[in-house]
């Protein structure tokens, strides 16, 4: 067998087009910064920034309906990597955990056979990051784990799961949307399933439920749409089940925790969204849509803001931020003050046109910057919108009576240095800042920018058109055409338009508008033009219009082929163009063929009535070209004598190449000099015609008898000396016309459809299509390489084959698909680092494991040079070349802006650290570096003005703007957070509407110590309530309380004693009338109530005593029972005890977080080294040295090593050895330290 060579190296690869509805909602947008999405059976994988579609993992066998990237939330180093990890449920209920960059299947996972409803990994947990939650229809919710597919739990609920929701605050609580209503799940955990059947509540359907409204004055205007909405949902949830006729629809879309704020939950609704408050269990927001406008369909919460994206019908976002509760225009009239939380249109993009088969399905947004939004439309459109801050006053509509939004002076958790480079739409928080609560004086304006919200659409990605398909690559790649070839692929569509892909990229090149009517085949007459050719739909004589186009590729120009003819004639069944690209046959239905001159677009025999009714066509590869070729260049030297005659003699030498290509060119059109080309054909009865073409003369040659074991046949394929014929019945005939030999093989497959040989010389590989699959044959083994069949291994049927290159076919599928595949025909992903991007992307994900710590170390710290760099090459880094160039590909890949704030001298260490964490999506990272920059700053301030007073608290107050976002809770600063907890009490005590909120609210207030406003509550109770006896005795007893000893000492006795029965909450709520709250905090620890402990703390102790309590919460968070280290670590960061900080991430192994945490510490002068802490400096800096080295960062780990004693001497040691010792620069160790202040 002569060997040959594959032709150029093409990607295997699968080209999408529309989704099915079944994917509406299979989309994830993960912290890895790339977004899955399911198309059919197939999950994409696109890269927002580049728009490109980087992998296509293919192996389930139905419909995806819910894909999820896995969570970053846990500390990474080499033996747990950046990796991209994805889990994918189908319609089939199978679950499948893939490594997205090889493209294969961790493991498989199945239950049931119905179609899986929700997944989550678990997140907020240290004990495992494979924990994977699923939601088995009807009623199953199962805990696998996503790295072996081993089932953990598995527990039933009465009701129809829809979807699920965890709280982000609490790990433990979980919320199941039902068909019914809601379950609140308290005792969720990953060791056993809950125990408890949950607490059901139910929704009163927004419309149903009677306004509880007050009766309105006579003269008060009638409230408008908005404001109608706002009194019918006053009483929204129920413990008990409404009436039958409440609950005739309940429409709740979504439900979802809000990530800003604790215990608030949202429920979305086709015309408003609802924003509850889960103490109270009580509407406290309403969005509502006015009558006119256009219904929600979709809503992510943000975590950095209180703010909503919201999907509408139309395919718009909108993105809507809650409204300050303090500002200046409302505390001027008492009465205007908000009565609840109001969210604030801020922005909206534009709409798409919604058609039958176009509409919006999902919206996703970046959970690492909460500034984009992507848009997947069902047609396979997806668009990304960027939100854009614009600083300058609004001029358009001043009376909207919106308070403006500001900028946040400062970048990446510190102030802005004054001639320091930012970047302004980094992220949400970056971009607008906090939402302001009530009792907090508004940041003074002068040092604040304000700014506008725009979305611009930054790119766009689309799919094939709907089938079905009509494929066909251009010629083969040959020794001629190797310096400007490109792998086009051309798909005609059934709407008239002409697809051209570049098959290396995978790129659309070109879309032309070329035909009226459906595409039914395309043929290539040169390797930057084809014909293709439409017929529209029958009229009732049969007839219809033939369109056969001509298209020229760099131009776009197109032009009727057979000018005026094609209306009113029987449509054209195929054309076949020459081998030579000289002529062209058209086959038509019931009508004689034409034969065409494909250079001159001249028809050259329209054949006469009696010819044979053609059923299948082929051009013979053989030809006289040889021969041709000497007559041209006789007719070529005979032109050139001709026009040198007329010439002078003396320019012959100068202008001789010109003159011959001049003669060529007229040898071609006058002379018309033609290649002798030959084609068979078959007729209705098997009779195979042979006819010559030169010229314009058409010669009738052999015909052959037809084979008997044959049906009627419906294809013919020619190359070489092998001609292979195929019928209805689904035969094949081998014809070896040297040997004269046939041999005829059933395959038993019905009807061959077509058949194709491969391109490359000596390749004499077979590509057969029939209706329900496609095989790969040998015709000189004459056997069958692979076979695929609709419903056995695939499940879509092929609508039409071509080979892209020697080795590799191509398909075009109706569930909308065009796939490359290798000869055998497997569907399979590819792997990510063989392909061929167009452009670079930034993912460190796709780097080895090693690779992307290295490169993560390289951009925090460079502290062996003055300069920063962004060229890999010029650091001492002992590697392979290969992953140096992937390294520096991924450098190269980062935008201009963040590479010019990268090499920032004035970026500090904390902001360099926040903004790589932004950059490889490290969720761990950026939640530790976020509070720990915020309080190390704190704290220096703090440290700074000497004020810290014995008990090392904060009797300093910090400036107002420049507090951690509430969506960090209990971490927050005990002065803020009670603001916050205060703010949140006035708003439940206007909207509660029955006895059971009014008790909760004095309650709350009693413990914040609002002692006046409890009482008013506690006097409100009417003589009818069975509680207003005690009630009236505890406004009494709220009142009276004196400090004398004896009432106090009393009181305690009291509290003691309820708490010892069980009433635990009564008990504290008396020792907080007394001021013992401390006590009261002591009291719900024993008694497991951790998170109220800390809750009370923050708002009722002095930093002394709370800072006691939450130490005392941290240890137990760090409990081998608990194993919650991370969080520990949060809550001591908070406190400002970063020595212990220190200590834990070393002894955790977080050795490179460790070690620039301790710097950042020596850096802002909150940690000293002294004696008692040098020990633990130098062990991780000793370790850090270490871990760089590991990585191959030599300069990294001698200037860590040098900083860390005498263990670290030694490593120096270790480093330089045989090379004549340490280098000077290192041992210097004044210059290192100024080298570092000067990268600082």
């Amino acid at each position: 067998m002569i060997p040959y060579t594959v032709n150029i190296k093409l990607a295997a690869r699968t080209l999408t087009g529309t989704l099915n509805l079944q994917n509406k909602t299979a989309v994830d947008w993960g912290w890895q910064g790339l977004i899955a999405q399911g198309c059919h059976s197939s999950i994409l994988i696109i890269d927002p920034k580049t728009a490109q579609t980087i992998q296509v993992l293919e192996r389930h066998k139905t419909n995806v309906v819910k894909v999820k990237w896995s969570r970053e939330n846990y500390y990474h180093n080499l033996s747990s990597p950046y990796c991209l990890r994805l889990a994918s449920g189908d319609a089939s209920g199978k679950i499948i955990v893939w490594d997205v960059v090889s493209g294969t299947a961790h493991c498989e996972i199945q239950e049931h056979s119905k179609p899986i409803q929700d997944l989550e990994w678990l997140w907020n947990q240290d004990a495992s990051r494979d924990l994977l939650l699923a939601v088995h229809p009807p009623n199953y919710i199962v805990l696998w784990n996503g790295d072996t597919g081993t089932k953990l739990w598995k527990k039933s609920y009465a009701e129809n799961i829809l979807s699920f929701s965890f709280d982000p605050f609490d790990p433990s609580n979980m919320a199941l949307l039902t068909s019914e209503g809601i379950v609140f799940v308290t005792d969720f955990s990953y060791s056993k399933p809950p125990s408890s059947a949950g607490k059901k509540v139910y929704i009163a359907s927004p419309h149903a439920s009677p306004a509880h409204t007050k009766p309105a004055p006579a003269a008060a205007p009638a409230p408008t749409g908005a404001k109608k909405a706002l009194n019918k949902v006053k009483v929204l949830i129920t413990n008990e089940k409404p009436t039958a006729e409440a609950v005739t629809l309940n429409d709740c879309l979504q439900l979802s925790y809000l990530p800003s704020k604790r215990n608030h939950m949202l429920l979305l609704y086709p015309r408003e969204i609802l924003i509850l408050d889960l103490e109270l269990s009580q509407t406290v927001g309403v969005v509502a849509i006015e009558r006119s406008g256009v219904p929600f369909t979709q809503v992510i919460p943000c975590a950095q803001r209180d703010a909503l994206y919201c999907l509408h019908e139309n395919g718009c976002i909108t993105l809507r931020v809650c409204r300050s509760t303090s500002s200046q225009e409302e505390a001027a009239d008492p009465e205007q003050i908000v009565q609840e939380l109001v969210y604030d249109l801020r922005s909206q993009c534009d709409a798409i046109r919604v058609t039958k088969t176009v509409r919006p399905y999902r919206m996703v947004i970046c959970p690492v910057n909460e500034n984009k939004a992507a848009l997947m439309v069902s047609d396979g459109r997806v668009m990304l919108w960027e939100l854009k801050a614009h600083t300058g006053r609004s001029v358009a509509n001043p009376s909207s009576g919106l308070s403006p939004l500001f900028s946040p002076v400062s970048f990446c958790g510190a102030p802005l240095g004054p001639n320091q480079k930012r970047i302004q739409d980094l992220s949400l928080n970056s971009m607008i800042s906090q939402t302001l609560i009530g009792g907090e004086a508004p940041p003074p304006s002068s040092n604040q920018q304000e700014v506008q919200l725009k979305f611009l659409l930054t790119s766009l990605l689309s799919g094939l058109p709907l089938p079905p398909f009509a494929i066909r690559m251009c010629p083969p790649l040959t020794t001629k055409n190797i310096n400007h070839y490109q792998p086009l692929l051309a798909a005609g569509t059934s709407n008239g338009s002409v697809l051209v892909y570049n098959l290396t990229s995978g790129l659309l090149h070109k879309e032309l508008s070329v035909h009226s009517c459906e595409v039914r085949g395309l043929e290539w007459v040169s390797l930057t033009s084809f014909l293709s050719f439409a017929t529209s739909s029958p009229n009732n004589m049969g007839l219809v219009r033939n369109e056969l186009q001509h298209v020229d590729l760099p131009t776009g120009r197109c032009f009727a082929f057979r000018g005026e003819r094609g209306n009113d004639e029987l449509p054209i069944e195929m054309i076949k163009v020459s081998h030579l690209k000289q002529y062209l046959v058209v086959v038509f239905r019931d009508k004689p063929l034409e034969l065409w001159d494909i250079r001159t677009g001249t028809l050259l025999r329209e054949m006469a009535k009696n010819f044979p009714t053609v059923t299948a066509l082929e051009w013979s590869p053989s030809h006289n070209l040889k021969s041709l070729k000497k007559k041209q260049i006789a007719a070529r030297e005979a032109m050139a004598r001709q026009t040198v005659s007329d010439a002078e003699q003396s320019s012959v030498e100068s202008s001789v190449i010109s003159l011959l290509q001049d003669a060529e060119s007229k040898s071609e059109t006058s002379q018309a000099i033609s290649a002798r080309e030959h084609f068979v054909f078959t007729d209705t009865d098997g009779q195979v015609y042979h006819i010559t073409v030169e010229g314009n003369t058409v010669k009738d040659g052999a015909r052959i008898p037809p084979d008997g074991s044959m049906g009627s046949i419906a294809c013919i394929a020619w190359k070489g000396d092998t001609l292979v014929l195929g019928d209805v019945d689904g035969n094949l005939n081998f014809w070896d016309l040297k040997a004269r030999l046939s041999r005829g093989i059933p395959t038993h497959r019905g009807w061959v459809k077509k058949i194709r040989f491969a391109p490359g010389k000596g390749n004499q590989k077979l590509l057969v299509m029939y209706a329900d699959g496609a095989e790969v044959w040998d015709t000189k083994e004459v056997q069958m390489v692979s076979s695929m069949r609709f419903g056995r291994n695939v499940n879509y049927r092929i609508l039409d084959i071509d080979w892209c290159t020697s080795d590799k076919v191509v398909l075009a599928s109706d569930d909308g698909c065009i796939r490359v595949l290798e000869m055998a025909m497997k569907s399979a992903s590819y792997r990510m680092d063989e392909q061929d991007l167009t452009d670079p992307v930034w993912c460190p994900y796709l780097l080895l494991p090693r690779a992307a710590l290295t490169l993560k170390a390289f951009l925090l710290l460079q502290p062996w040079s003055g300069t920063f760099t962004m060229d890999i090459t010029q650091v001492d880094y002992s590697e392979k070349v290969e992953i140096k160039g992937l390294i520096q590909e991924q450098l190269n890949s980062l935008s201009n802006d963040m590479k010019s704030v990268l090499q920032d001298p004035e970026l500090s260490l904390l902001q360099r650290c926040l903004l790589i964490s932004r950059l490889f999506g490290d969720e761990s990272d950026l939640n530790f570096w976020t509070v720990a920059s915020h309080y190390l700053q704190l704290f220096a301030q703090a440290h700074q003005l000497s004020v810290i007073t014995e008990g090392g608290s904060e009797e300093t107050q910090p400036s107002s703007q420049n507090h951690l976002d509430i969506c960090h809770d209990i971490l927050c600063e005990s002065s803020y957070f009670q603001k916050s907890q205060l703010d949140r009490v006035h708003l439940q005590e206007v909207k509660r509407s029955s006895y059971e909120h009014t008790k909760k609210c004095a309650d709350q207030l009693l413990l914040l110590g609002q002692t006046d406003r409890a009482v008013q509550l506690l006097l409100e109770t009417s003589a009818d309530n069975p509680s207003y006896y005690c009630d009236s005795l505890k406004a009494c007893l709220v009142t009276t309380i004196t400090s004398s000893g004896p009432s106090q000492s009393t009181i305690k006795l009291v509290a003691t004693n309820m708490i010892a029965n069980g009433k635990l909450a009564e008990g504290v709520q008396l020792l907080c009338l007394i001021d013992k709250a401390a006590d009261a905090c002591r009291y719900l620890q024993t008694y497991g109530e951790w998170n109220r402990a800390a809750w009370l703390a923050k708002v009722r102790l002095n930093s002394a005593e709370s800072s006691d309590v939450l130490k005392r919460w941290a240890e137990h968070l760090c409990s081998p029972q608990v194993n919650q280290k991370s969080k520990a670590i949060m809550v001591l960061l908070s406190l400002g005890c970063f020595y212990k900080v220190g200590e834990m991430l070393h002894n955790m192994r977080y050795f490179d977080r460790a070690a620039l945490f301790i710097e950042a510490c020596l850096k802002y002068g909150v940690m000293e080294a002294n004696d008692s802490s040098n020990k633990l400096i130098e062990a991780a800096f000793l370790d850090y040295a270490r871990l760089l080295r590991s990585l191959g960062l030599r300069e990294g780990a001698a200037l860590w090593a040098s900083r860390a004693g005498s263990a670290g001497e030694q490593l120096m040691e270790e480093l330089f050895q045989g090379e004549g010792g340490v280098p000077e620069a290192v041992l210097d160790e004044d210059k290192v330290e100024v080298g570092l202040e000067s990268t600082e």
